[in-house]
């Protein structure tokens, strides 16, 4: 599946990215890159460094873009576990996470990941299993029609 600028702007103005500081950058080929800005109010309990938590989210989001680019229209994916091994205190203005698929079965794709900070050291590794869903991503016309109600806090289901 590939990807428009326009689908992934519209991705990354996702309430979940947005409120953690997420910014996925690319997602072709079986390989995803996506950057993470700390804020403040994520770094706890150490000044400076985002819970491990936040971490573990930027990269199951990261490893589920790698393998979105190898379904076909229509389809999703959903993690089925995902295991992270941190390495070093994550420091620094910007983090990085690099995903690739390296082995995609029927219904089953394994993905691993590095985060790396600013300084391309490597801050947490690891990898996952995700299922591919029939289920279709949130189109871009939904995104831009009903994505501010969410946003807002208003659900219109």
């Amino acid at each position: 599946m590939e990807f428009s600028s326009e689908e992934m702007s519209c991705h990354n103005n996702n309430s979940l990215y947005q409120a953690l500081g997420i910014v996925v950058e690319e997602a072709k080929e079986g390989k995803a890159r996506a950057k993470l800005s700390p804020k403040p109010a994520f770094c706890w309990p150490f000044e400076g460094q985002p819970h491990g938590g936040i971490l573990f989210t930027l990269m199951d989001t990261t490893m589920a873009w790698a393998v979105l680019t190898g379904l076909e229209q229509g389809h999703n994916c959903a993690t089925i576990n995902l295991d992270i091994q941190y390495t070093k205190r994550a420091e620094g203005d910007i983090l990085t996470c690099q995903a690739w698929v390296t082995h995609q079965a029927t219904r089953i794709v394994y993905v691993r990941a590095d985060i790396l900070d600013g300084e391309g050291e490597l801050t947490a590794a690891g990898q996952g299993a995700f299922k591919a869903i029939k289920a279709p991503l949130l189109s871009v016309q939904f995104k831009k029609t009903q994505f501010n109600h969410y946003n807002k806090g208003r659900i219109n289901p």
